[in-house]
């Protein structure tokens, strides 16, 4: 239906529309992360050592502690009878642990030896070296009497019906796209809503208090498929019978939308079974081997003749029953997951050679695969866990080094990678070769101002309406989706979007001392900075910051195993947050 005659009365509602999305969007970021800050436990002991010949008492601040002489550990114990890194303290499900982590004198518990992870209870004398501690409760001393009253947490519900109204404020100029009205957007943002609200009342359901970054993922994914709703350049290629009326509600040319929710419904489920799966740490240790060589074998599929197929240079993309998968991103999950480690094997060199191996199988076949995109992305996940686990800024430096080795050894074998680096901030002088992509980026960007031009209106995803013409841009809804956003939701919008991918590595940074394991410091870290590197890597790359890479913006661009993937890489921030767990246990005593 043509609605050209009404759009001078529409242009500036829709105007508006775009503004308030914008300002609320910026609202819902800052609350959310408020409601973060509010929800954590504030640095008070939850257990304490008392030191009776010295006559102090040690606060133990984390569930999980590293004990020894050198300033680096949780407990710095002055005494020099006391290895560096002498023992780990730490809370499991069934209650406090301690192992020795290799020390000279070794650890004892009520005067005896031990071997292995050994239980300590309320009144239990530790010895290291020759330091004596009483373990006590934090209630038994009077630091631990005065805790401070709990924050004010605001509503997980009310944050939700925030994103909610602002995927609405979307969805509705998404019926007036390119101005023509179609009723198509209205089943996907039913369904998307539907979703979203089913899963808040399941996760209230059973016990769970916080929902903040589920409000950011389906913020974020909403923005994505609203998007795509108003990119059916597939329309132009129907014959005009095909094509759909004004009050159709579906139609073909809107599959990639229904893939879209799909998998985002898909990686819900994996989600929720990776929240349930970590939360026993012994499991977690049992079953990291297993999980390294499944993603490594996963790594592989796209080299198996019949099922790989390649896209952009690179062979990177498996066909099965009529679905493409691009298996590196759950070799990601897989990754991060095998790269952390509980604390009492942090400290062991045998561990981090391990990992390092399984490092260089990983870029080892991503170097065959030709995918330059996903070895970046695995490499600064690298080098985040191995600066996590060592500490060292030395290890970091020689694995760069080591890096750029590599670089100049892919530009000298690979040419669509070597076309890509000479590109590199010359687009502008081949505007319709080389730099014909980044080029239409930022012309396109440029147009669209604060607040955009209206989803569906923008020339880098072509228009809706029917017989609008069809863009000949590769990638505009996956690799070039950032300036899409820019030009039809607008610069305040997509600062937002960044700013989200920023914000979840402070929350990730935050919870780093208040969770109950390094595995869950580790992979919330190396999940956050994965994403931050994945959406700079997109971002740069369209606008030729960087190298174009060919990666895809989480949550926003167009792929169904991307975006079942990044509600993955969530549930590892989300498991490092103590009230994730910490409420069903106080939920099962009441």
């Amino acid at each position: 239906m043509d609605i050209s005659a009404w759009m001078p009365v529409l242009q500036p509602v829709f105007f508006v529309l775009r503004g308030a999305a914008a300002a609320l969007t910026v609202v819902l970021i800052l609350w959310c992360w408020q409601s973060v800050r509010a929800g954590r436990r504030r640095e008070e002991p939850v257990v304490c050592l008392e030191d009776r010949r010295r006559g102090h008492t040690l606060p133990v601040l984390y569930w999980e502690n590293s004990l020894g002489r050198s300033k680096s550990c949780d407990i710095v114990l002055p005494d020099t009878s006391v290895s560096r890194d002498h023992a780990v303290l730490m809370r499991r499900q069934s209650g406090w642990y301690v192992v020795d982590t290799g020390s000279k004198s070794g650890t004892l518990l009520n005067g005896r030896k031990i071997h292995k992870q050994t239980k300590v209870l309320p009144g239990d004398v530790l010895r290291f070296g020759g330091t004596s501690l009483v373990f006590r409760r934090a209630t038994d001393t009077p630091a631990g009497q005065n805790r401070r009253a709990p924050r004010r947490v605001p509503s997980q519900g009310a944050l939700l019906t925030l994103a909610t109204v602002i995927q609405l404020l979307l969805f509705v100029q998404a019926l007036f796209a390119d101005n023509s009205f179609l009723l198509l957007p209205v089943l996907p943002c039913a369904l998307v809503l539907l979703i979203e609200w089913v899963f808040f009342a399941i996760s209230k359901a059973i016990g769970r208090a916080n929902f903040e970054l589920e409000t950011i993922g389906f913020l974020l994914s909403g923005i994505g498929i609203a998007l795509e709703c108003g990119m059916r350049e597939r329309l132009t290629e129907d014959t005009p019978q095909d094509l759909p009326g004004p009050f159709t509600l579906y139609h073909w040319s809107l599959d990639t939308v229904y893939t879209q929710i799909l998998m985002m419904a898909a990686g819900l489920v994996v989600y929720s079974f990776l929240i349930w799966f970590m939360k026993d740490l012994d499991r977690v240790n049992k079953f990291r081997t297993p999980v390294a060589v499944l993603g490594l074998l996963l790594l592989l599929l796209p080299m198996v003749p019949g099922i790989g197929s390649s896209s952009g240079g690179a062979t990177n993309w498996i066909s099965v029953g009529g679905l493409s998968l691009q298996p590196s991103e759950l070799t990601k999950l897989c990754f991060i997951f095998a790269g952390a480690a509980t604390l009492d094997h942090l400290q062991t060199k045998r561990n981090l050679i391990g990992y390092v191996l399984l490092m260089a199988a990983i870029m080892g076949v991503l170097a065959l695969e030709r995918d330059i995109g996903a070895a970046a992305i695995f490499f600064l996940t690298f080098l985040i866990i191995a600066f996590l686990r060592s500490g060292s800024m030395r290890t970091v430096v020689l694995f760069v080094a080591l890096a750029a080795v590599g670089v100049f050894a892919l530009l000298s074998m690979f040419d669509h990678v070597k076309a890509r680096f000479d590109i590199w901030r010359h687009v502008w002088e081949q505007p319709y070769d080389g730099g014909f992509q980044q080029t239409h980026v930022l012309t396109y960007a440029a147009s669209g101002g604060l607040f955009g031009v209206g989803i569906g209106n923008g020339g880098l995803g072509a228009g809706t309406a029917p017989l609008s013409g069809q863009t000949h841009i590769t990638g505009y809804n996956s690799d070039l989706v950032f300036g899409v956003v820019i030009e039809e939701l607008g610069l305040v919008l997509a600062v937002a979007i960044v700013a989200v991918f920023a914000i979840l590595i402070f929350m990730a940074r935050g919870e780093a001392t208040r969770s109950r394991s390094t595995f869950y410091s580790i992979t919330a870290n190396a999940a956050a900075g994965m994403l931050l590197v994945q959406a700079c890597l997109n971002i740069f790359g369209a606008t030729d910051v960087l190298p174009l890479t060919g990666v895809t913006l989480p949550f926003i661009s167009a792929g169904g195993t991307s975006m079942m993937c990044v509600w993955g890489a969530l549930a590892f921030i989300k498991a490092s947050d103590e009230r994730t767990y910490l409420t069903q246990r106080e939920r099962r005593r009441r």
